[in-house]
């Protein structure tokens, strides 16, 4: 039987004779399905085709797990190693023996985790290849789960994924929406890895928060709140998220922004 993968949001799903009517998270409105229709690939046609995996250093102890050519919604796969553990976090839609040897070379790869169902890629794939390493999956999102395994770790609220490395749910962009806090990173800053819980803007100098991002469909003050309820104890200087980082000021910046964003949608905000 084959894995197929949502050619749009490149997210696997079961291995069987034949590929399934529908991806459920490109049909929600938080994403969308091309005018063409729902397509499939294949981790082998995608070989064919030329993509592979290429890993680079951020920071000390920080890679980048990137698809190239860019594949499904593009995110950059990040790899952060911490007390002798080793996360995968939003790993890309496609894996090949030369990524995987590349991050086994860095240590290999002890749990793996995403901010939300948008950017779970090749979760169950890249565990297979460490030896069904745990995924994990807020229990709150455990519906958009699209390729079930027992590699698969529910959890709530908080988890230690490594030592000074912890996951804690924000809900917002989907229920279970997460970030991750990297206490000793940026040279002992801290770090922020948000995914598309917090996005970083173009300016790359402040971020929101968005239902749906492609579809422009916002928050609302309450779950701006609840984020920043969680993350605001949290110290960090530098953020990663799913496409753009913020190098420096990052506490600050996501503080400043989300404050605007909460007047802009309650009307408080000059029209000019």
């Amino acid at each position: 039987m084959t894995i197929w993968t949502c050619a749009t949001c490149a997210i696997e799903h079961p291995d069987t004779p034949q590929p399934p009517t529908e991806c459920a998270i490109c049909s929600d409105e938080r994403q969308w399905v091309p005018r063409s229709g729902q397509a499939w690939t294949t981790r082998e046609d995608l070989a064919e085709r030329g993509y592979r995996i290429v890993v680079g250093e951020l920071e000390p102890d920080l890679y980048a797990v990137d698809c190239v050519p860019e594949l499904g919604i593009g995110q950059r796969g990040l790899l952060l190693r911490s007390g002798g553990r080793t996360l995968l976090w939003e790993p890309p839609g496609f894996l090949d023996e030369e990524g995987v040897a590349e991050v086994r070379a860095l240590g290999g790869v002890d749990a793996i985790a995403s901010s939300h169902p948008h950017l779970t890629g090749s979760s169950i794939q890249w565990s297979h290849a460490f030896g069904g390493v745990p995924v994990y999956v807020a229990r709150a999102d455990e519906r958009w789960i699209r390729r079930p395994d027992p590699v698969i770790e529910l959890w709530d609220d908080e988890v230690e994924l490594a030592p000074d490395v912890r996951m804690l749910a924000c809900g917002g962009h989907f229920a279970g929406s997460s970030v991750v806090h990297w206490a000793s990173g940026a040279e002992g800053r801290g770090v922020l890895l948000t995914g598309d819980t917090i996005g970083v803007n173009a300016d790359l100098a402040t971020v929101s928060a968005m239902r749906s991002y492609p579809n422009y469909i916002p928050l609302p003050e309450k779950a701006l709140r609840r984020i920043l309820d969680v993350v605001s104890p949290l110290e960090f200087d530098r953020l990663y998220g799913a496409f753009r980082v913020i190098e420096s000021g990052a506490s600050e910046s996501v503080a400043r922004s989300f404050e605007r964003y909460i007047a802009w949608i309650n009307g408080e905000m000059p029209l000019d």
